[in-house]
Order: structure tokens, then sequence, then C-alpha cells
């Protein structure tokens, strides 16, 4: 379940306060209509809504109430009632309440809900239930029923009718005390198959069910020498910490796979099934039963390899770089001459660092010319990129027959991004490099591309501040993968393709961005891409005080390279569908990124820039000449005017920041 070192603080504070009784688990009832069991209490839960952003209950502590209304597709009352749902919602929410639905049938589709929700007019989040947690732990059984919440107790004070909500919202928002209420709901029944099988959870195997799960997801990182912060590799220390599992679960923090499971497909895919994620719940819920049988994980020697994919064939030392304990460190940008006797295609790398706090990021380019020690090159030197580390990622493995060359002479460039975190320490990373053996060389290219908006312009205090760009490809490609990245105040992702007729296809969606887990996402199946497809990248940034992590709720951000600023940076890996290694074909790249500026300022995909929509630094430029480049005096900028725009903008440094340049130089052995 690997629990990230930055996210240690957080996660041992979750476990004192499930400890200490809030939000803990409820093993019973306490509160018993006619329909079914009520909890008093409910507990800490994150889902995605139908729009795909996440909403974490706990982090709504600011509000003055919460109203949860149960919904279920096609249901008759839902129907009947959903003008007086948001009629409630706009009475209450200018006085701090937040409402929302809960979507806890079985079966909830995102394509059906959202267009009916679209049809009733339900302007606010329909939360998916998809494992029913959430439901089981509240007692719900029908849909149409309003669960009004206090966040100051996180317990329920009414639960029926949305027409018996007011009363108990009034008292919340005058932050009186409210009599716990409670009424029959009338809409249609919901399904909880678990709940009638609540005792047989205390027959869940720990030796064939839950150990299994603990060693295939858990352990990898929670073993000695993993980046876990503590070991999860006995029946002791599982129970020990079993209340912070059964959180961690039902707010989608661990695993870290952020990806959302009715989105696409992938590779490596570390997440929990959902048969798991209701097989340790439910364990956890019934009190972690020990059982009969020796603990299968005591027969297992945990140790984290030093290198997970085997002795490399090269180390390649990046210079030891002193981090102080406090203050800004600008990226630093050094090269490693060459260690190569010859050249080589490169199929995965993998780096060993040695202080995981103190790297934010490390990115890499192979660079031509000779190099001495200490020498140092920008990005816009480098070629192709061989991979680099990120909070969580794990090693940067090419799709099979897929390679990256390294020439013999030259040097690899480093861009690292050292963050102090109130302690001096000295950071040693190596990369190690593993090769296609000789004789067995690939066939194709693997490229990089990176989806860029140097114009995001965050407003202060906005919680749900949306920004996106496209490139549009000039030639058929196939893609194997994808790689988000945004800094701290990133809420949400998504990454589709709209192709020439029009479709468009969703390929991920992470409705929660996490700055501490920045993994690449290889597609289970290569996608073809089209000629003339367009992909799209979608950011939300919450730069709320709700949002733990912003350093500074109260300043509009902008695009940086530092965690404090912002980034919208989806990267792309790909190879073209017409490209071979003996035909290289380095000027489909140079097309692709003559595309970038114009997505990331397009916001309306028109293909012109209106005035409107030119912001930021590079906005503010363009405005200066976009009366004269406006040649047909339109009110837009098509790409060749925009082109000539930008050849009158004063030459500066290439603000890569993050971002790998696109992979232009041919990749041939020698070149």
């Amino acid at each position: 379940m690997g629990v990230g070192i930055r996210s240690l603080k957080s996660a041992l504070m979750a476990a004192a306060i499930a400890a200490a009784g809030v939000g803990a688990i409820a093993l019973g009832p306490a509160q018993a209509t006619a329909d079914a069991p009520q909890a008093q209490r409910i507990d800490d839960f994150r889902l995605a809504d139908q729009n795909l952003i996440a909403r974490h209950l706990y982090k709504m502590a600011d509000a003055k109430g919460i109203v949860l209304i149960t919904y279920a597709s096609g249901d008759a009352t839902v129907r009947k009632e959903a003008a007086d749902y948001m009629a409630l919602k706009t009475a209450y929410a200018p006085k701090g309440v937040e409402v929302m639905m809960l979507a806890s049938k079985l079966g909830e589709k995102r394509e059906v809900v959202k267009p009916e929700a679209q049809k009733l007019g339900l302007k606010m989040p329909i939360l998916f239930d998809y494992n029913q947690l959430v439901g089981e732990q509240l007692g719900v059984t029908r849909a149409a029923e309003a669960i009004v919440v206090d966040p100051k107790t996180w317990t329920v004070v009414y639960r029926g009718p949305v027409a018996g909500a007011r009363e108990a919202l009034d008292g919340l928002v005058a932050g009186q005390k409210v009599q716990v209420a409670s009424r029959h709901a009338t809409g249609g029944m919901i399904a909880f198959p678990e709940r009638a099988r609540a005792q047989a959870h205390a027959n869940i195997s720990y030796v064939n069910d839950v150990a299994p799960i603990i060693k295939e997801k858990c352990a990898t990182c929670h073993q000695p020498g993993g980046i876990g912060p503590m070991q999860l590799t006995t029946y002791e220390q599982i129970k020990g910490f079993s209340p912070m599992i059964r959180e961690v679960i039902r707010t989608n923090r661990m695993p870290p796979y952020l990806a959302d499971p009715t989105v696409g497909h992938f590779k490596d895919d570390d997440r929990l099934s959902a048969q798991q994620i209701k097989t340790l719940v439910h364990w956890i819920e019934a009190g972690s039963p020990r059982g009969k049988g020796e603990d299968p994980l005591a027969k297992v020697k945990f140790q984290a390899p030093e290198w997970p994919l085997g002795k490399p064939d090269v180390i390649v030392e990046i210079p030891p770089f002193k981090i102080p304990a406090e203050g800004v460190i600008d990226y630093q940008r050094p090269v490693v001459p060459s260690v190569m006797t010859e050249g080589r295609w490169m199929k995965a790398t993998t780096f060993r660092v040695t202080d995981r706090q103190a790297v934010h990021h490390i990115l890499t380019g192979v660079v031509a010319g000779e190099h001495k020690e200490g020498a140092t090159a920008s990005e816009s030197q480098w070629g192709a990129s061989l991979g680099g580390y990120g909070p969580g990622r794990g090693s940067n493995i090419n799709p099979d027959g897929h390679g990256v060359w390294i020439p013999p002479s030259g040097g690899v460039a480093f861009q690292n991004h050292y963050t102090p975190y109130g302690k001096e320490t000295v950071e040693k990373t190596q990369m190690g490099i593993y090769f296609y053996p000789k004789g067995q060389e690939p066939k194709y290219v693997l490229r990089t591309f990176l989806i860029a908006d140097f114009s995001i312009v965050i407003p202060p205090g906005e919680g749900e501040h949306h920004e996106m760009a496209y490139v549009t490809f000039p030639k058929e490609a196939i893609l194997y993968g994808i790689t988000p990245h945004a800094h701290k105040r990133g809420y949400s992702s998504s990454t589709s393709v709209i192709y020439p007729d029009g479709r468009e296809e969703m390929l991920i969606a992470l409705p929660t961005y996490d700055f501490n887990w920045q993994y690449e996402y290889f597609l289970a199946k290569p996608l073809k891409i089209p000629a003339g497809s367009k992909v799209v990248t979608r950011y939300v940034y919450d730069n709320s005080a709700r949002n733990h992590a912003n350093p500074d709720h109260k300043k509009q951000v902008t695009w940086g390279e530092q965690s404090w600023e912002e980034m919208l940076a989806t990267y792309l890996h790909y190879r073209w569908t017409d490209e071979t290694v003996a035909n290289q074909k380095p000027e489909n790249d140079k097309m692709l990124q003559a595309t970038l500026f114009m997505g990331a300022m397009d916001d309306s995909m028109d293909g012109k820039l209106q005035a409107a929509e030119l912001k930021g630094q590079a906005g503010d430029m363009i405005k200066k000449f976009f009366t004269m480049v406006d040649a047909n005096k339109d009110g837009g900028l098509d790409q060749a005017e925009l082109t000539a725009a930008q050849k009158m903008m004063p030459n500066r440094r290439r603000n890569t920041a993050d971002a790998a340049p696109a992979q232009a130089p041919e990749q041939k052995p020698g070149a």
C-alpha cells in the first residue's frame, strides 16, 4: 500500500484520530429505524463524481453542514424531487453547506447518470460509491434519502425526506446543537448484498484471503528497505495498522494508483480489485480476526531489492548535491560525461534515490559534444529522454521492441529538483541503464512529447479552477503511455483523444491528482492515433484553504518551476507508424511541436486564438502584436498568424521547467 514518506504525518494523524474515536469503525448499529441499522458517525471517504473529480469528505470540515442525498438512476422519487434538491442547494450553499448526492446502487455507470442528471437539472456532485462501502456504513436502504452531517462531530443529525432537512440545516448554520431526527425515505430500495453477509465477514480468512492481498499489493513497499514508512509483513503488524488500512482504502489513498477504474486499462495496474477492497475492509470491520493456520507472510523473507530490475548494465553517478535545511534551490542541470564505450539501445532505466523527501523529480536527456566534470546543459540541448524519477515512481521500461539510442560520445544531462524539508542532507542519486542485448536491437523508436500550458493563471482562493491544453498529431502514431504532472494545487486530471470525425475518447482520468505519487500509466493495449487527431489534457486546480498542501491560497498562481508555483504538463509516450529504427522521422516531432503553442492557449479548440484566450506572460506578449499579425482582421489568430507573432516575441530561454523536450534529433547508431 506504499504510504509515501511525505504522507507519513497525515497517515499517522489519521490513525490517531481513528483511535480517539473520530471516524471510528462502525462495527454495529448505533441507531435504528424500520428500514435498516443507522450509523451515528460517518467515516472519512473520497469518491469520484460524475465529472471524475474526487470529493474528500473530511476536507469539508470547514462547512456549516453537509448533505448527502441518495441517488439511483431511473428512480421515480429522485426524478420527482430533483427540483427540490436543487432548491435546497441554492438556499444553503451560500450559507456554507455542501450538498451532494451519493450513488450506491450496484452497476451505476457514469454514462447513464451524467446525462440523466443534466436532464433533471441536478447541478451538484453525484458521488459514485462503486463498492457500496459508504452506503453500507451509513445504513442506506433507499434512494431520495437526505442525510445531514454535522462536520464538527462527523455525526448524522438528520436522515429522511429532503423536505425535512431544512430544520437541521438551519440549526447547523446558526451554530446550534441539533436534535437527531430520523424519518422514512420514500425512494426505491437499493440492494446491499454484503449487508446480509455481515456475520459471515468474521469468517474471512486471514491466511487464505487477507495475507495474499497484503503480500501482492502492500508488502512490496511496506517491507525492509521499501519506501513505506511501516512494515506490513506479519499478522501482528497488519492488525495493529488495520484502522489506518481501512481509512486509506476508503479515501483511495492506498495503493497510490490514482487512475479511475472506469476509464481505460493499464499495464502493471497496482490497484486493489473491487473484491480485494471489500475483503480487506469487511475483515477489518469484523475485528481483523486471526483465524486458524500458519501466517503465510512468516514464510517469506521480505527485503526490497537494491535494484528492482536487477543489476544494471551501466550505473551513472549523478554528482552529489548538498541540500540545506531550508530555502529555495534552483533546478540543477548537471551533465555526466558518457561512460559508454559503444552506442547501445536502451531498454529501461531506474533510479536509486538516497533521500526521497528531498528529491521532487529528476529528468534526463542525451546531449551531444564533449563534456568535462562539472558541466551543465539546458533542456534545449537535450535529445532523447532516458526517463526520470518522481515521487512514488518506479522504473522506466520501454514497450517491447522499442528503444532509445545512447551514443558512445556526449553525455547524459539531468534536470534535478531538490526540496529542503527542515534537515540538511546530501543526495547521491544513481541511475541504472539496461540495454537490449546485442543482436536483439529494437525495431521502433520510443518517443516522448510534452503537452504543456505555460499560460495557466489560477485565481486566489478558487477551489475548482479548470485549465486545458492539446496538441494535433500531424501523422499517424501509436500511443503507449501517459504521465500527468502538476504541483501542489493539482486536484484532478484527465486525457482524451478527439478523432478527426469529432468523436472523443477518454484515455485516463485521475479524479485525485496527488503530488506525492506521479506515475507513468502505460496502456494495456496501445492506441492508434490517426493523423489530424487532437490529444487533449484537462486539469482542475485547488487553490483554496481546503487544500492542505496549498502553499498560499491567497496568491494568484501561474506557471513556474518551483513547487509553490504550478504546471499543466502531460507526457505522451508514443511512436510514429511510418518510423522505424532504420527509417527515422524526426521531422514528425517538429511538426507536432509546432502545434503546441496553439493548443496551450486555444481553450475553445476552434483552431484560432481570440484576444480573450491570451493570458499569462506568453499571452501578454502576443497581445502586443495581435492587431499587427491578424492579417485577415477576423479577430482571431490562426496557426500561420500565430507563428508570425511568435517570431516577433523577444528571445528568451525556453521555459521547459519539469518538461523534457520533444525527441526531434535522430537516434541512429553513431548519430
